[in-house]
């Protein structure tokens, strides 16, 4: 009893301390919360990258198990290390043209004295936010790319390919008017990235599954599609909750700023997520008879990345038609890639991420309130320019990406080939990539 009282006494001198008065300064105090409240973030959508590693790993096959986390590892260490020396100040340095930033590589001249605290610390949020584009790639090429290849595709995606479309609709984040790219100047809106981060990685996952062509056995002569089964689903699942677990950093982080918007932002990214898997779970039930665990899962992220561009300009009841849409769209996307244009995405990247991206920074244009965000969508009386624009920034982000994308995986395929052998994929990718098995005390088949 007397141990408590004196610790609850020692927190009381230590709060009341002249030194730690941040009180008599008010900026100091929101600006030291801002930090904190970012690095926060920050923390929680890095490791958003086990989440999508997790997922992987789950709806793809044992043997491929370490080529998947391989693929995840590089894309944080290499998009690190890219993002620092140029992406950044390609994102987010002095504007030219509205096109491209000039200044910050390597985060030259940033010391505590010129305001480096809080450069610092934005630089490290929306590093993982670069690494999260370039793991989305991963999920589409599962299976059959080669890791050299691979690894070139996420060093020019973390430097160059996602850092140019970040400048032109998030540029000004930074450096104010001073950074401003030009989708921005339109009145483009993606409060924290479904077309920024998700739509750009989707994109640049249909480029690279369509010239990798599908995996061995997907498609029977007739062109009849075949179901290749991921060897553990609540592997996926776990995946799953750990990105809805790190969404709340990624939506409600994106304010970069301890203010009342943190709050709803969090109401409206559960709500979506919640209203995805119902979405995705009934269309599932509907077309196949069962609820299907695969497409309820993905149905979460559906409604996650759905939200992820208007989280802060939607009411709740907007979040949750917006998640509910989006979890029935990815099943039907799904469903179209796979039977109609026989394009193989393992995971469902493409749909998840590109199409309900697309989806999600459309519908800003629709059912943003009045009394939440900025703006106000056609559903509560605005007019149809806010449309024109989010069509004109999904419109630019699809090709862009998907334009770099065919020529970055086109070149890359007629140099030094993208696609492993026929006997390789069979093996598997861990032994023949990599020279080891993920479980190594475990008989896995691989006839297929």
């Amino acid at each position: 009893m007397f141990k408590k009282a004196g610790w609850f006494l020692f927190l009381v001198l230590i709060l009341s301390s002249p030194s730690l008065a941040w009180a008599e300064d008010s900026f100091l105090t929101q600006d030291r919360a801002n930090i904190l409240w970012t690095l926060l973030a920050a923390i929680l959508v890095m490791f958003m990258q086990a989440g999508f590693a997790m997922v992987e790993v789950g709806f793809t096959r044992a043997k491929n198990a370490g080529n998947i986390l391989m693929k995840n590892l590089i894309d944080f260490a290499f998009g690190s290390i890219l993002f620092f020396l140029l992406g950044f100040g390609l994102m987010f340095g002095t504007d030219v043209g509205g096109i491209v930033g000039t200044s910050l590589f390597g985060l030259k001249g940033v010391n505590f004295a010129s305001g480096g605290a809080w450069i610092l610390t934005f630089w490290f949020f929306q590093c993982v936010f670069c690494a999260t584009a370039s793991t989305i790639i991963s999920g589409g090429v599962a299976e059959r790319m080669k890791f050299p290849a691979y690894v070139i595709v996420s060093i020019v995606v973390s430097a160059l390919i996602y850092p140019l479309f970040g400048h032109w609709a998030w540029g000004s984040l930074l450096l104010g008017d001073e950074g401003s790219g030009w989708l921005e100047g339109l009145g483009f809106i993606d409060f924290a990235g479904s077309t920024v981060v998700h739509s750009i990685g989707g994109w640049l996952a249909l480029a690279g599954a369509l010239l990798l062509g599908p995996r061995t056995g997907k498609y029977t002569p007739d062109g009849t599609s075949k179901a290749i089964p991921g060897h553990n689903i609540p592997l996926a699942g776990l995946g799953v909750f750990i990105l809805w677990f790190g969404w709340f950093g990624f939506n409600p982080g994106s304010t970069t700023s301890v203010d009342g918007t943190i709050g709803y932002i969090a109401v409206n990214t559960n709500l979506a997520a919640a209203a995805g898997v119902i979405g995705a779970m009934l269309a599932a039930w509907l077309r196949f008879g069962k609820p299907d665990v695969s497409f309820s899962l993905n149905g979460a992220l559906a409604g996650l990345v759905g939200i992820t561009a208007g989280c802060y300009e939607v009411s709740p009841v907007g979040s949750i038609l917006i998640g509910l849409m989006a979890g029935i769209l990815c099943v039907i996307s799904v469903e179209f890639l796979d039977k109609k244009l026989k394009i193989d995405d393992p995971v469902g990247a493409v749909s998840v991420h590109g199409v309900c991206g697309a989806f999600g920074t459309l519908a800003v244009g629709f059912f943003a309130a009045p009394g939440f965000g900025d703006a106000t969508g056609v559903f509560y009386g605005g007019s149809f320019k806010l449309v024109v624009t989010q069509f004109i920034g999904v419109a630019s982000g699809f090709l862009w990406a998907f334009g770099c994308g065919l020529i970055l995986f086109g070149l890359l395929k007629k140099s030094m080939g993208i696609r492993v052998s026929k006997e390789e994929e069979i093996k598997g990718l861990d032994i023949e990539e990599h020279g080891m098995e993920a479980y190594p005390s475990f008989q896995i088949f691989t006839t297929e």
